[in-house]
């Protein structure tokens, strides 16, 4: 190998790295042929190849190299470009891709990153779907940190700084959807409404919202096309979005009014702006609770149902909290709107969630996880609404139901309803009333007997005041 790289040494960067590349094509594809199965590894000395000759880390400090111009740099990625789009086997680009781009956890890494955000973009660009199909497979194997760090070049480069070609990454979502949902993972992770810098752009959130409107099975592409068996490294990306995006829904209503005290503080508040998001997060609040629908769907044909949390209880305990924290910050401003709105858009996606089976969890732990959140009825009634339980060992979990608090009344057509309303009735003597289609045998003329056969049954024996209801909420 020492031959090879004194060779290299030899050319000029742009060429060295063409090299170093077609080198990583022929020893790797050959390898995936010659024998199928696990992905083949690169040994010590073609990582120090790909370090030196494509990132331009040099391991040696007594050799002074020239580094590549940016024309030279623009050239390399239209070359990498034109590599993985006329590459037709997915494995070997796949491959590939991981060799270059696959973190060592040395100081490599930031050139690894820079190159890799500026092939991304070209490729949303120029939508080279090869590309973008290995940086979905990248986002879903990466730790949260670095991915977090490719979606925000992604936004800046989209929708900061040439906020009209928003529509170029817009369109990517009919070329690559599973590289829009791994994106849309990366983007609820970097904005995270932590802070009014942390929230998302305009322009990023009407887009997410158009891809989900228009299809909302994208946001379960990567979980239905994910293996069981296959374990994701530690500090992953969640195997959905919908962990993020119900953080978006929930404390945006919190966000934006902490938002707009720092607005007045500066004189300048633009409501018609601050209400177009709004509407658009009541949008993604719907999609999210379809979400859950079509999940509890997928998760029953796979039988998974009460076996697969999709929702983790942890991620829910922490989104509990960080509400928790923006209520307290919010009360001196007189926010009781936008509280009750977001603990509203909490209950209901709680609510979903247990139901269709996406989140196992006790009615005991979410009173709590919510026990220090402010009074709201419906998350009340979720904690501790009448619930059927299901008997002891009766096989896989079901999701709890709701039964009915008051019971069926009669119908019209019933001779219970029509008994029922005669005896109630305070005219039922009257002689204009007294003739009964379904009792020809009365007379017009005498006053109506109680009929002894429904004596036993009391004059208000449906009105929901008669009825024991177990619902007490909670002090």
């Amino acid at each position: 190998m020492s031959d090879i790289r004194h060779a290299l040494l030899r050319r000029d960067p742009l060429s060295a790295a063409k090299e170093v590349l077609y080198h990583l094509d022929i020893s790797l594809g050959s390898a995936l042929q010659s024998a199928p199965g696990p992905t083949p590894g690169l040994d010590k000395s073609t990582v120090d190849l790909v370090e030196e000759f494509i990132f331009q880390v040099s391991k040696d400090r007594s050799v002074q190299r020239k580094r590549m111009s940016c024309v030279q740099e623009l050239q390399l990625l239209e070359i990498m470009c034109s590599y993985f789009q006329e590459q037709s086997k997915d494995a070997i680009r796949q491959v590939i891709f991981s060799a270059l781009f696959g973190l060592q956890g040395n100081k490599a890494d930031e050139s690894r990153m820079s190159v890799l955000g500026k092939l991304v973009s070209m490729a949303v660009a120029v939508c080279r779907v090869p590309i973008l199909d290995c940086a979905a497979t990248w986002l879903q194997r990466t730790h949260s940190a670095w991915c977090v760090r490719l979606a925000r070049v992604l936004v800046d480069d989209y929708c900061m700084l040439v906020p009209c070609s928003i529509s170029t990454l817009q369109n990517i979502c009919s070329a690559s959807p599973r590289f829009c949902c791994q994106l849309i993972s990366a983007v609820t992770a970097l904005y995270d409404l932590s802070s009014d810098e942390l929230t998302p752009p305009p322009a990023l959130l009407e887009m997410v919202v158009g891809w989900i409107t228009e299809d909302p099975r994208l946001l379960l592409l990567t979980f239905i096309n994910t293996p069981l068996t296959s374990s994701l490294p530690i500090g992953c990306l969640e195997v959905t979005p919908l962990m993020g995006l119900l953080r978006w829904c929930v404390k945006a209503p919190l966000a934006y009014q902490r938002g707009r005290k720092s607005t007045v503080t500066n004189g300048h508040v633009d409501t018609e702006k601050v209400g177009e998001c709004e509407e658009l997060y009541s949008k993604l609040h719907l999609s999210v609770l379809q979400v859950f629908l079509m999940l509890q769907v997928h998760l029953t044909e796979q039988n998974l149902l009460g076996r697969l949390a999709v929702l983790q209880a942890e991620s829910v305990a922490v989104l509990v909290e960080e509400v928790s924290r923006l209520v307290d910050e919010l009360n001196p401003l007189h926010a009781a709107n936008e509280i009750q709105l977001a603990l509203d858009r909490l209950a209901q996606a709680l609510q979903v969630a247990m139901a269709t089976g996406a989140l196992l969890c006790t009615r005991e732990d979410l009173r709590t996880l919510c026990s220090r959140l402010p009074h709201n009825n419906l998350l009340q009634l979720v904690m501790s609404g009448p619930v059927v339980q299901p008997p002891p060992h009766s096989g896989p979990f079901q999701p709890s139901l709701y039964p009915y608090i008051h019971p069926a009344r009669p119908s019209p057509l019933s001779p219970h309803a029509t008994h029922q309303a005669a005896l109630s009735s305070p005219h039922a003597a009257h002689p204009a009333l007294s003739p009964l289609p379904t009792h020809p045998a009365l007379s017009p003329h005498r006053s109506l007997t109680p009929h002894t056969a429904h004596s036993p049954l009391p004059p208000h024996t449906f009105h929901p005041a008669a009825m024991a209801f177990p619902y007490r909420p909670i002090r």
